[in-house]
């Protein structure tokens, strides 16, 4: 009897020992919230055709150049497409949040609480020479994005502060803490895997067009800097049949060509010499696409809903320059930009205001802060706006008469209280003229430029707008040369680590992040912190919503416009599924239509 009683305390004793410790979960999939919804003996993704057919190219007209061919450093213009050459540990779907499946990592050993992560390497898992992906190439990998890479993917990757090599193909990584529940995805999906070996004897902070050996399902094959680069898809990729790739990667050949000139890259689409095209300029997609071929149907023209969060495209103040250091002086420049005259005279009415960071989302911020919110921004009330706490956001708006007098006139009065005076038509302060450079490398900004120069100028304001070529406008994107920009920053439905890219007040004291306006917030370094470490959807949302309002009131942009609608054209030589996933068109899902191709002369 004695010996059952100590037989039964035994067992609740390891039970204890056991629910004291988080549980492991392994798995084939790694969801930020929730579970994957796809299982592990999923065949392929819904929103493709696992049978489409192999062949063909698709051809692409690109704006701009490019001068490096290095996935590590940040300096220099990226070619197009660069993607397509490296693998990463797991794949990113576009039909969930933000999940992602095994790839180079077959299966993840992960801890409930996420303090650590083991990745276990496909066996199968090949360079484009045949050479095995080891634990030591990912390893490579992981301290050359720690040590050399930017800014963000230095403060992120550094969070890794222990690797070990585990069982046969596992390698284990731990991280500083277990509050950034993000970062493992980041690793498993942002990191692209280089080949140890190949970077050897290559410098990976700068640029190089030496072209890169990659393991991703396309390779380069042709490198013409400025001109055109060329992807031919690897016949033995590695990973081609599994269950994330199905289906995709259909094309034998991807072609980017470049162009200098925006009208002309219109043009060249419109006499084939290109295949595809994105029109983010609702105007032109108005005006400028009614064409012969379009008539003829050989071009179609499509316009589809997206659910996706629009982001923020915005005229950008550079707060590192004294000018603009001051809020009230940038809050009363943003009266001066009439958006609803440029919208009806520039773009026919065919965007809406943005009035977000995270717009047409659940992401986005309205009327005043809730109770949740408050929590988290009542810490920081006395570094914060007022505005905040007792008014909803909103930009200003005029009749669109093109005479927008009450707002220029509210915008001289606060100006005025910030020691801004009009003498002999210029705005003077301390016998300093109010000056500054809006550049843009694009021509079709110009009118934009010119109706909010004209504005300016009423209010004594000299606003000199300079357009450079791409290669001029990177380098002084890359230093923060600049007084004003056109920026847009791209937002997932699952925001996380990249925010810190954006908006974190270290990394915009370094070259290469984007945080352009230099925003320096603690309020913000604090929210950005509690994302990271977001353990529901809900927490995650609440937090977000007081983020904008911290980003907005701060006034370190002009909002633009935006519209909830992909406007593509393309040469009717494609087919493709019928489902379009959550986030969009994804064109690596189409295929080419031999028969229509052969009819359009392009096969």
């Amino acid at each position: 009897m004695f010996l059952k009683y100590i037989n039964i305390l035994k067992y609740f004793l390891i039970f204890f020992l056991i629910s004291s410790y988080s549980y492991s979960i392994e798995s084939h999939g790694l969801a930020m919230h929730g579970e994957p919804k796809y299982n592990k003996k999923f065949l392929h993704l819904d929103y493709v055709n696992p049978n489409a057919p192999k062949g063909g190219t698709i051809k692409y007209g690109t704006y701009g150049s490019y001068d490096n061919l290095n996935r590590v450093s940040f300096k220099g213009s990226k070619a197009a497409g660069l993607g397509y050459v490296h693998d990463t540990l797991m794949r990113r779907v576009w039909d969930e949040a933000f999940t992602l499946y095994g790839l180079i990592a077959e299966k993840i050993d992960m801890p409930e609480d996420r303090s650590s992560i083991t990745f276990f390497i496909n066996s199968k898992a090949t360079f484009h020479d045949g050479s095995k992906i080891t634990r030591d190439d990912v390893l490579f990998s992981l301290k050359t994005f720690q040590e050399k890479g930017t800014p963000n993917q230095k403060k992120t990757y550094g969070k890794v502060i222990n690797t070990e090599f585990v069982e046969k193909n596992g390698i284990k990584m731990t991280f500083i803490n277990n509050e950034d529940k993000e970062l493992p995805l980041i690793i498993a999906g942002f990191l692209p895997i280089l080949s140890k070996k190949f970077h050897a004897d290559l410098d990976v902070t700068k640029t190089f067009l030496k072209i890169p050996l990659g393991s991703g399902p396309y390779k380069i094959i042709e490198s013409m800097p400025g001109k055109r680069i060329v992807y031919e898809r690897v016949k033995n990729y590695w990973a081609r049949d599994l269950p994330v790739n199905k289906g995709q990667y259909n094309f034998d050949k991807i072609i980017y060509d470049y162009y200098k000139d925006s009208n002309v890259l219109l043009e060249a689409f419109k006499v084939g010499d290109y295949d595809y095209r994105r029109e983010y300029n609702a105007k032109r997609w108005q005006n400028n696409y009614n064409f012969d071929s379009s008539s003829r149907k050989d071009v179609i023209l499509k316009e589809m809903k997206n659910d996706r969060p629009s982001g923020m495209n915005a005229l950008v103040f550079n707060t590192r320059k004294k000018l603009f250091k001051n809020p009230k002086v940038r809050e009363a420049i943003s009266y001066a930009y009439d958006f609803e005259w440029i919208n009806k005279t520039i773009y026919s009415e065919a965007y809406t205001r943005t009035d977000s960071y995270f717009d047409n989302s659940p992401l986005a911020s309205s009327g005043l802060p809730s109770d949740e919110e408050l929590v988290l921004l009542n810490p920081w009330k006395d570094s914060l706006p007022a505005n905040l706490f007792n008014e909803t956001y909103s930009p200003p708006s005029s009749d669109g008469s093109g005479n927008p007098r009450d707002n220029l006139i509210k915008a001289k009065e606060m100006l005025e209280v910030e020691g801004w005076i009009i003498k002999d038509g210029k705005l003077i302060k301390d016998g300093e003229e109010f000056v500054f450079e809006f550049l843009i490398i694009s021509p079709s900004l110009e009118k934009i430029g010119l109706a909010f120069q004209k504005n300016l100028e009423k209010l004594g304001i000299k606003m000199n707008i300079r357009t450079v070529d791409s290669s001029q406008y990177q380098s002084r994107l890359l230093n923060y040369d600049f007084d004003m920009i056109n920026h847009t920053w791209r937002i997932s439905l699952s925001p996380g680590n990249e925010q810190q890219f954006y908006w974190g007040s270290e990394v915009g004291k370094k070259d290469g992040s984007r945080n352009y306006p230099g925003i320096d917030s603690k309020a913000i370094d604090f929210l950005i912190e509690k994302l990271i470490g977001a353990k529901s959807r809900e927490e995650l949302t609440t937090i977000m919503h007081a983020m904008d309002r911290v980003l907005l009131w701060g006034h370190y942009v002009i909002p633009m416009h935006h519209s909830n609608i992909d406007r593509v054209a393309y040469w009717d030589i494609f087919d493709y599924p019928d489902k379009i996933p959550l986030y969009g068109i994804v064109i690596e899902t189409w295929w080419i239509n031999k028969e229509k191709a052969i009819k359009l002369n392009k096969l």
